[in-house]
């Protein structure tokens, strides 16, 4: 069979989510050709253009970074049709209107590539009637493809066949998909709203349907919709702002046009309230105004008693608080469903009917229980799908309690639980997921690709995360390894709180590293998210308290040595990036041999917030970077490239991709950036293999760097005496920012002084302390200490 590759994608439809959709494959390197309509006036691409530059407005970014829009050519139905003939994916993204989308498919068809993929990205249409508009010698490379959005964040893609697609097409789009777009796949049948949509809509709908039963006001509601069951902060109708009311009420036309003979269907319909706020053209975040409504910094929510905004606010019932923060699942629920409150009766009756919907539909809908699960997880951000929730929970007590409600009139229907709900124990183990269709456990896919992840998402009752051979550990750090993958390379994982580095993850680290190079071939850095947050505070504030600056000295010279120490161990050390990697994170991964870099890693020297620079070898290898470059540059000039690191370092910048890190200088351009970061493990151990057998040595210190020295020092304080001057930094701000002029430039020496890295570690350490005995810079580490933010003093 030839090998599945996609060099060129074409996009139809530059609507939001069809530029979204194109900028995502462009962060990924493959070029696209956006479509629209032929401007009335203007460039004929004009629509598609004007799409794209609206990108660039957008929070959060669409791009991985700025420069990769140059990847997305607009393009326009009436001329560049014969382009489509380039691309080896199409994926049409148009308005959700069967015969818009048939018209376009006869109009696309006779330009496409011969073996060329097309795809829909629907959210809810038959992809079996959608399939029907095209030829039929193009139905086998047909099939949906459901984007959620935005669609560089969300990681669920819905891969939806017709009754002649290509198994093997379906395969290698899957494989695609997961590894280049770094997306998770549920496999869904062509049903109404397939598997996602069709039980997140059915919740909304759910608690739009208890909300109004119960009298509960909107704002009320999203307290206990959120984060308190696992949800995401935007709760229920927060989400629906975001989404746009108009989009919510288009799903739940579809449902109702679509699923007559639901069992729930006299509930798919578009609340009165709904329709009004529409008609109005109150669509939500939009227009400015849904639901809720910002008048200035206060946030107004809906009352549909005074038919007016009013200001937001609401509690949580103090025995429903109580109630949600108990351990055991079972208890929580029970006492749920006994408690007469109608905060605690909405919260039962909503978990009851959206249990008592999936396990009716769980045939019609989904393949498994797992794919429920996990596209409620990807698509719509809990915490713990429907299925594992109720089996957590217990199943048969909870089984019983929804049957007593249906028995007794108190769900949304009459229909009974199915019959293997009451055969049963749970719909996860370890040996697969319940499939209601087949009678069966279904295990995994066994498809190649997911060989790359190590630790895939699981849901509860299936096998549990293998934890590998323990080599050695601390309390800071884990030393392990993967026999399975590569008995040669150590994984060192921190395993102190948020990874925070203290005494006991560099003595770890110290450690760890002395044994991989006694008995390892190469060693990777990674552990669940976040990276590592910095130095622990803590123990910081605790020392600046206690007056011992000697103390503190003493800790940053070992945070340097813990890093030197990364830098030149005997055998390659690999960083596996994934989440924030901050303040001494950052440099800890600055120092390794490699990184491999999950593409959403948010990676910042970050120590000006709390009146800091960095001093655990950060400042000098930006000093080091800039020494590099200037060697390949006219006259050797080191300040041109002294000058951006400055600004990073003093503005405290993240990098908001991995993409953007290589560019701010904190990773470099050889590095492995992964879109999927449930194949970092794997490709790291594969990394720090190679780098093994190709003879990897570590670097020899450097012990003539030329520095910028004083000159360098004075300009980097003309930019902050304009900065001073004009209010945007405080005096404090100056202080710590000469500190990093300081550091970046070697000190107080000649321009052009030729320095060790010893050097340049001494003065960004002396700096660092020297900051540490001020009252301002102590008063900022109290206040993220207490507070989790920056004090501006």
């Amino acid at each position: 069979m030839s090998r599945f590759m996609i060099r060129k994608v074409a996009v139809l439809g530059a609507g939001v989510m069809g530029a979204q959709i194109a900028a995502h494959c462009a962060s990924a390197d493959v070029p696209v050709i956006l479509f629209d309509l032929p401007a009335k006036e203007g460039p004929p691409n004009g629509i598609a253009a004007k799409s794209l530059a609206g990108l660039g407005k957008l929070d959060p970014a669409p791009f991985a970074t700025r420069d990769r829009a140059q990847h997305v050519e607009p393009a326009d139905y009436g001329s560049d049709l014969a382009r489509l003939g380039e691309c080896d994916l199409v994926i049409e993204a148009i308005a959700e209107r069967m015969d818009w989308k048939l018209d376009l498919y006869a109009r696309v068809a006779p330009h496409l590539k011969p073996g060329a993929v097309f795809a829909s990205n629907t959210s809810g249409l038959s992809i079996q009637a959608l399939a029907a508009g095209m030829p039929p010698d193009r139905r086998p490379r047909f099939c949906g493809i459901h984007f959620f959005n935005p669609p560089r964040y969300m990681p669920l893609v819905e891969l939806i066949p017709a009754a002649e697609t290509e198994p093997a097409m379906l395969d290698g789009l899957e494989t695609w998909l997961t590894t280049r777009l770094g997306k998770n796949i549920v496999r869904a049948r062509d049903t109404p709203n397939f598997v996602a949509n069709r039980v997140g809509v059915f919740s909304i709908l759910a608690v739009m349907h208890h909300t109004a039963r119960l009298g509960l006001a909107f704002d009320e509601v999203d307290l206990l919709t959120g984060p308190r069951i696992g949800r995401p902060k935007s709760a229920t109708f927060r989400t629906a702002d975001v989404v746009g009311l108009d989009t919510v009420a288009h799903v739940i036309d579809t449902m109702q046009a679509t699923l007559a003979d639901d069992p729930w269907s006299s509930h798919f319909r578009t609340p009165e309230w709904l329709q009004v706020l529409i008609a109005r053209g109150a669509l939500g975040q939009k227009s400015g105004a849904g639901i809720y409504r910002k008048d200035g910094k206060r946030i107004l929510v809906l009352d549909l008693h005074r038919q007016d905004y009013v200001d937001s606010g609401g509690e949580v019932f103090p025995d429903v608080e109580d109630i949600l923060k108990l351990r055991d699942a079972g208890e929580k629920f029970a006492e749920l469903a006994a408690h007469p409150h109608p905060q605690a009766q909405f919260l039962w009756s909503v978990f009851r009917d959206v249990f008592h919907y999936c396990a009716v539909h769980l045939a019609d809908i989904a393949d498994n229980a797992r794919d429920i699960d996990l596209a409620m997880r990807w698509g719509f951000g809990w915490t713990m799908g429907p299925f594992e929730t109720w089996q957590a929970a217990g199943w048969r007590a909870v089984a019983r309690l929804i049957q007593e409600d249906i028995d007794h009139g108190r769900a949304m229907a009459n229909v009974p639980l199915p019959a293997w709900v009451g055969e049963r124990d749970g719909v996860h183990a370890p040996s697969g997921s319940w499939s209601a269709a087949e009678g069966v456990l279904e295990p995994r896919t066994a498809l190649p690709v997911y060989r790359r992840q190590l630790y895939p998402d699981r849901v509860f009752g299936e096998a549990p995360a293998d934890r590998g051979e323990l080599l050695w550990e601390n309390t800071g750090v884990r030393l392990w390894r993967r026999p399975d993958q590569d008995a040669g390379i150590g994984i060192l994982s921190i395993t102190s709180k948020m990874h925070a580095i203290g005494d006991d993850v560099m003595d770890g680290i110290l450690e760890a590293i002395a044994r991989a190079q006694a008995d390892l071939d190469g060693l990777v850095i990674w552990h669940e998210p976040p990276f590592a947050v910095g130095a622990n505070l803590q123990q910081v504030a605790q020392a600046c308290h206690a007056h011992r600056f000697d103390l503190l000295d003493r800790m940053v010279a070992r945070f340097q040595h813990t890093a030197m120490t990364i830098r030149h161990a005997q055998i390659p050390v690999v960083a596996a990036v994934q989440g924030m990697a901050l303040g001494g994170g950052c440099e800890f991964l600055m120092h390794a041999a490699h990184r491999v870099l999950a593409l959403e890693s948010y990676i910042g020297l970050v120590e000006a917030g709390v009146g800091l620079i960095p001093a655990g070898g950060g400042s000098k290898e930006f000093a080091l970077q800039a020494h590099a470059m200037a060697q390949r540059a006219a006259g050797g000039d080191v300040f041109p490239y002294i000058q951006n690191a400055f600004q990073t370092i003093a503005m405290a910048t993240v990098a908001k991709s991995a993409l953007e890190a290589v560019q701010l200088g904190f990773a470099r351009a050889g590095d492995d950036i992964v879109f999927n970061a449930a194949e970092l493990l794997y490709v790291a151990i594969r990394r720090a293999r190679a780098l093994a057998e190709a003879g990897w040595h570590p670097p020899l210190p450097q012990r003539a760097v030329i520095v910028a020295g004083r000159n360098g020092i004075a300009t980097c304080e003309m930019l902050l005496l304009n900065m001073a001057e004009g209010g945007m930094i405080s005096p404090h701000d100056y202080r710590v920012a000469k500190a990093a002029a300081t550091a970046l430039c070697g000190g107080e020496v000649d321009s052009g002084t030729q320095v060790s890295e010893q050097w340049i570690l001494d003065v960004e350490r002396a700096q660092f302390v020297e900051l540490l005995k001020t009252h301002k810079t102590q008063q900022r580490i109290g206040h993220m200490l207490e507070t989790g933010k920056p004090l501006r003093n």
